[in-house]
């Protein structure tokens, strides 16, 4: 099954230079049934990345901009009266696919970004008085531009624990800009083929769940999780101070799924170390809320998850 990975990676490059990371993150989250957090400034491929993703999967895919003045019912869909029939009828949103890229979502104000919450978390909508279940899969990945720029709201802690994983996308090589200014210039731009069947899919996801974790490894991952929360428990004394909550135990139910995936792509039926470590803060950058000491002297939340990898002791 792991030729079906590099087959879809084949498809996905034909149109897209580079961002190799993001592509495997896009795969975990998809295939272990979570959602994607990207960060990142504009025009990183994050678009682009996803549409080749979803056909060639053969999935549906749906994109919607988050604006200041979004209402729940442009994503959710809402009911509409019909003056020729006297009735309600139902017009489904964007919601309704496969892979549904929100983009720029931080700029829609709280309401819009909690009407996302059961989605996410249910895979169901509520319209009126009828529930509609998602067609499965049904990946959300969210974009978001950096905190710092004017005109974005801040993702509240229980949104943002929804994500499986956050992915901080930077700009490509400039070996890789100049493959992909050569490419839209001449507009050669291969068309992407369907490789994997729903049928296959589940099957892709089976074999990942069969990979095995060692309970020393199992072991470790909470111990990298219980260390985001009880810093002085593991010779961690001046996060404490640095540290508002912990990560969630949501944490641990996506490390344990997450670093499945990450052996399966890397070629492997077993979990190591290194896969805990590879994948750790795109799993926990977002789910650990800093202080105000932390924010005054400019302490990230990767460096906080640094530090807990370089102190808990490896397997």
């Amino acid at each position: 099954m792991i030729s079906k990975i590099q087959e879809i990676k084949k498809e996905v490059a034909k149109v897209v230079v580079g961002q190799e990371k993001m592509i495997d993150s896009l795969l975990i989250a998809l295939l272990c049934e979570g959602h994607i957090l990207i960060e990142g400034v504009p025009g990183l491929a994050k678009t682009t990345t996803v549409n080749a993703l979803a056909k060639s999967l053969g999935l549906n895919f749906k994109r919607a901009q988050f604006t200041p003045d979004l209402l729940p019912s442009d994503i959710l869909g809402a009911e509409i009266y019909d003056p020729q029939n006297n009735s309600f009828k139902i017009k489904k949103g964007p919601i309704f696919t496969n892979l549904l890229l929100a983009d720029e979502i931080n700029r829609s104000p709280a309401k819009v970004q909690s009407a996302l919450l059961e989605v996410m978390q249910e895979k169901q909508v509520t319209l009126g008085d009828t529930t509609f279940k998602l067609d499965l899969p049904f990946f959300v990945m969210a974009t978001q531009n950096p905190v710092e720029q004017e005109g974005v709201y801040q993702l509240p802690e229980a949104q943002l624990d929804r994500f499986m994983l956050k992915l901080l996308v930077d700009y490509n090589t400039k070996s890789e800009e100049l493959e992909i200014a050569r490419r839209i210039s001449s507009g050669n731009f291969e068309e992407i083929h369907t490789v994997l069947s729903h049928e296959e899919l589940i099957e892709l996801k089976k074999a990942i769940k069969a990979v095995h974790v060692d309970s020393e490894v199992e072991e470790y991952m909470i111990e990298l999780v219980n260390a985001t929360r009880n810093p002085s428990d593991y010779g961690l004394e001046r996060l404490k101070n640095f540290i508002q909550f912990g990560a969630s135990p949501r944490v641990s139910i996506d490390m344990f799924k997450a670093v499945k995936a990450m052996a399966f792509l890397r070629g492997k039926d077993f979990v190591t170390p290194v896969d805990v470590a590879f994948i750790a803060k795109e799993l926990m950058r977002h789910r650990i809320v800093l202080s105000y000491e932390a924010e005054a002297e400019g302490i990230t939340t990767d460096e906080i998850i640094q530090a807990v990898l370089e102190a808990v002791q490896i397997p």
